[in-house]
C-alpha cells in the first residue's frame, strides 16, 4: 500500500500498526541491492509479526539540497510506485523531501521520522548508507540510537557484479555509456521509459521504414546516449521486439532530435498510446547519410542485426 505524506507527524499508517520493520532511502532504480534490502525487510516483519514499511522520498535529496548535482532518475515517481507494488511490501512511503527535512541531523531524523511517524521496532539498511544532514549518519550511529531507543538496526550487505557493488551510481553511468545490457542485470530487469505516440513528419513510412515518434519523458528521467538501440515494446496487451533512433537526423537537414520507435512486422495506427521502451542492446552510433537511400540501406542491416539479435535470445 503506498502511503502519501504531506507533513506534520502523521505517518499515514493504520493506528494498529504498532511497529515495523522500516528501511529508508531514495530508492532510484530499485536495482538488485535495493531489492536485497526489501526483501530482508519483509522477511524480517514475517518473523517478527510487524508490518514492512519502505520510507522513501518525493523527490531526489540532491534536487533540494544541490541541484545543480542532482543526476537524472533511473525512475520517477510513478515507475517506482509501480515497481515496489511487486516487492510484497506492506507500505511504501513517499515522504515529501524539503529543505527542512534535509536540515534534520541524525539524531533528529530518527527520532521524528523513524521513531514518532513510522514507529520502528527494526530498522533495516544497506551497507553504505547515509541519513540526516549531509549524510551525517552512519551505521555505527545508527546501532548507538537503536540501542538508546530500542529498536534493532540490521546492515544488508552489498551486491555485488563484475567485482563490485551494484549502485544508482553505477547504473546511471551505465545507462549514458549505452552500456544497456550492464544495466540491465544490476537492475535486474531492462531500463526503460514510457511516451506517447505521437505525429511525426512520417519520413519513416516514405522510406519503408514506418516508425512511432515518442514524445520524451520529464520529469528529470535520465535516457540513454543517442545511437540506434534493440528494445522490446509494451502496448496494448503486446510486448513486441523493434528497433529505436535515440537522438539527431543528421541525414536530414535542420530536422530535430527524435525518439523513433520502428516495431518489426508490425504496421498499426497507435498515434495517442501509450508505449513503454526496454532498452536492451545499443547497435550502433547515429550516423549522417550522404542520401535518404544509403540511410535505407543502413537501416536493412540495423533490421537484420536486431532480428538476429532476438532470435538469439529466444534460443
Amino acid at each position: 500500500m503506498t502511503i502519501e505524506v504531506h507533513g506534520g507527524l502523521e505517518s499515514g499508517l493504520p493506528p494498529d500498526v504498532e511497529g515495523t520493520v522500516v528501511t529508508v532511502g531514495s530508492f532510484d532504480g530499485v536495482h538488485r541491492g535495493h531489492v536485497a534490502v526489501l526483501e530482508e525487510i519483509t522477511q524480517r516483519a514475517a518473523e517478527r509479526g510487524l508490518h514492512s514499511v519502505l520510507v522513501t522520498f518525493d523527490r531526489h535529496p540532491l534536487s533540494v539540497v544541490r541541484p545543480e548535482a542532482a543526476p537524472g532518475l533511473l525512475t520517477t515517481p510513478d515507475e517506482k510506485k509501480e515497481i515496489l507494488s511487486q516487492s510484497g511490501l506492506d507500505y511504501v512511503a513517499f515522504l515529501p523531501f524539503t529543505r527542512a527535512l534535509s536540515q534534520y541531523g541524525p539524531e533528529q531524523f530518527v527520532d521524528l521520522v523513524l521513531r514518532k511517524r513510522f514507529r520502528v521496532a527494526e530498522l533495516v539498511i544497506g551497507y553504505d548508507h547515509g541519513f540526516g544532514r549531509g549524510r551525517e549518519g552512519d551505521n555505527d550511529l545508527l546501532r548507538r540510537l537503536g540501542r538508546a531507543h530500542g529498536f534493532a538496526v540490521d546492515v544488508v550487505a552489498a551486491v555485488e557484479s563484475g567485482g563490485s557493488p551494484v549502485s544508482s551510481t553505477r547504473i546511471r553511468a551505465g545507462v549514458a555509456n549505452g552500456d544497456m545490457e550492464r544495466v540491465g542485470l544490476d537492475l535486474g530487469r531492462p531500463y526503460s521509459f514510457r511516451g506517447p505516440v505521437v505525429t511525426g513528419l512520417g519520413r519513416g513510412r516514405d522510406l519503408g521504414f514506418p516508425t512511432a515518434n515518442i514524445t520524451a519523458p520529464g520529469g528529470g528521467k535520465l535516457l540513454p546516449c543517442q545511437g540506434i538501440y534493440a528494445v522490446r515494446a509494451s502496448l496494448r496487451t503486446e510486448i513486441r521486439s523493434g528497433l529505436l533512433h535515440l537522438g539527431p537526423r543528421p541525414t536530414f537537414a535542420g530536422s530535430p532530435p527524435s525518439i523513433e520507435l520502428y516495431i518489426l512486422d508490425f504496421d498499426e495506427d497507435i498515434y495517442g498510446e501509450r508505449v513503454r521502451v526496454d532498452f536492451l542492446k545499443r547497435l550502433r552510433d547515429v550516423l549522417p547519410f550522404g542520401t535518404a537511400a544509403e540511410l535505407v540501406e543502413q537501416m536493412k542491416k540495423d533490421r537484420d542485426k536486431a532480428r538476429e539479435y532476438f532470435a538469439g535470445l529466444d534460443d
